[in-house]
């Protein structure tokens, strides 16, 4: 059985990657067709989140940004995403407020951390690894974390175990609170998408086989 399908297997337990989310959710829109994205500084990503936090108060208190949005306009100064034109966004980003607890959605053993440094990179991240009886094994990417908050690699967690936290904006690659969610198959991992959250418009066609949407994995606390 493949992802996402084995989500409704019985006996697979599916828990929430964030606790306690209330309320409607905040969607933000990063695509090129945002006006917004045109007369703001997008580098400045502490400017960003004050404009983030007095769009979503009080009514928000978390959000989503989209799965497979042309972010033309936000990766503009972005060297290799313009070189190899990759503007297509291969996660779901979650917007949470800072120190967040990340839980593990199933049972995983932890297959990567790191952190990867630099303007506009992941900044601290975990690749889990899940493995459920009949089903093909996937990997769930977490990006923009506290490195210090880290799992250890080849850790088990169980379904709901917290396992990082949000990071602040000089170790998450500079980036306005949120977590990258991305699926990854085997294959993707064998073509080198564990550095890549952004894939070109070519690509999208392969991208289910790759990097599958993440949103049927996310699940409201």
């Amino acid at each position: 059985m493949k992802y996402p399908y084995l989500l409704h297997a019985r006996g697979v337990r599916h828990q929430p990657i964030f606790r306690g989310l209330k309320g409607d959710p905040f969607v933000l829109d990063l695509s090129c067709g945002n006006p917004l994205l045109d007369v703001v500084d997008v580098r400045d990503q502490r400017a960003f989140q004050q404009l983030l936090d007095r769009q979503m108060a009080p009514r928000y208190s978390w959000g989503f940004a989209g799965y497979l949005e042309n972010r033309s306009s936000l990766l503009r100064d972005c060297p290799q995403m313009v070189e190899e034109g990759r503007f297509f966004h291969l996660g779901l980003d979650i917007l949470v407020p800072l120190g967040s607890a990340l839980h593990a959605p199933l049972a995983a053993v932890v297959s990567g951390t790191g952190y990867e440094e630099g303007e506009g990179n992941f900044g601290g991240y975990v690749l889990l690894c899940h493995r459920e009886p009949g089903a093909e094994p996937f990997y769930s990417l977490y990006g923009h974390l506290c490195p210090e908050s880290l799992p250890d690699d080849g850790r088990l967690l169980q379904a709901g175990q917290p396992f990082a936290r949000i990071g602040d904006f000089h170790e998450n690659g500079n980036w306005f609170y949120h977590t990258h969610l991305q699926i990854l198959t085997e294959e993707a991992l064998r073509r080198g998408y564990l550095s890549k959250g952004y894939a070109a418009e070519a690509d999208l066609g392969v991208m289910n086989a790759l990097c599958p949407s993440p949103v049927p994995l996310f699940k409201r606390g």
